[in-house]
């Protein structure tokens, strides 16, 4: 009898190991389901944008103003930086895609297949991809860790930090234009004054200009849009019911 007593508590015992196991197994496959729809949303979120004119990218004549950038920002914070930089590297891909097939006098920045002046070798064609893809990539990486960083300097440890929210979308813009923007000095300085008019000696100059009349107003922008939505969608009671949950589960 204590023979099959103790088979019996081993059958059990393993009966509801198995169930339980199962149960993780399924719970899983559910949150990686989720969150696969979760970063399907925001990309085509991304893709309508960059496909819409005058809506992600707003053409200037020499150059487009950004602001596709926010909801990569917006889904680095809710989402992770894993995630974050899925999306970040999409938006450059869109980048590269309106560059190639609706070309502005300076889309040789952005993609190999449309070049001026010393444009073609395979340096510039390097510099293009990576001018295109790294500093989008990051804008799904950076705001989140500035975010994290708010949040530990005001020891807040739940809730929505509004001044964590504003960094982390100013942040995300600034990583785009300053990188972009440095990148082509190094990478493209003389085919970039050529295109613009202005002298070799004279393009840095022009490219701060370009920062202080583009970046700075996209960043603001960016801060006060992260602010608007942030402040709704990382209340814990929204993520709860999206079933949002991000790298570090806050």
């Amino acid at each position: 009898m204590k023979e099959l007593n103790t088979e019996s508590k081993y059958a059990e015992g393993t009966y509801t190991e198995n169930v339980q196991a199962g149960s993780r197994k399924q719970s899983n496959s559910r949150i990686s389901t989720m969150g696969m729809v979760q970063v399907a949303i925001f990309g085509a979120i991304i893709c309508i944008m960059a496909f819409t004119p005058f809506l992600g990218y707003i053409p200037l004549g020499f150059t487009r103003a950004t602001i596709i950038h926010i909801p990569v920002i917006v889904a680095s914070l809710l989402l992770g930086p894993k995630k974050g930089a899925a999306l970040g590297f999409l938006f450059g891909l869109t980048s590269f895609i309106n560059n190639t097939m609706n070309p502005t006098p300076t889309s040789f920045v952005f993609t190999p297949f449309y070049s001026i002046g010393d444009g073609g070798n395979w340096v510039s064609s390097i510099g293009s991809l990576i001018i295109c893809f790294v500093p989008r990539t990051l804008v799904g990486v950076v705001p989140f860790y500035v975010y994290k960083l708010a949040m530990w300097i005001s020891k807040k440890k739940d809730g929505v930090s509004n001044i964590g929210l504003i960094l982390a979308g100013v942040s995300g813009a600034l990583v785009n234009t300053l990188l972009v923007m440095n990148l082509i000095f190094v990478f493209f300085r003389e085919s970039y004054a050529a295109a613009n008019e202005v002298a070799v000696s004279a393009v840095y100059t022009f490219i701060l200009s370009i920062i202080g009349i583009n970046g700075i107003p996209e960043a603001i922008v960016a801060g006060i849009l992260t602010l608007c939505i942030g402040k709704v969608l990382l209340r814990k009671n929204v993520r709860m019911r999206l079933g949002i949950r991000n790298d570090f589960g806050y």
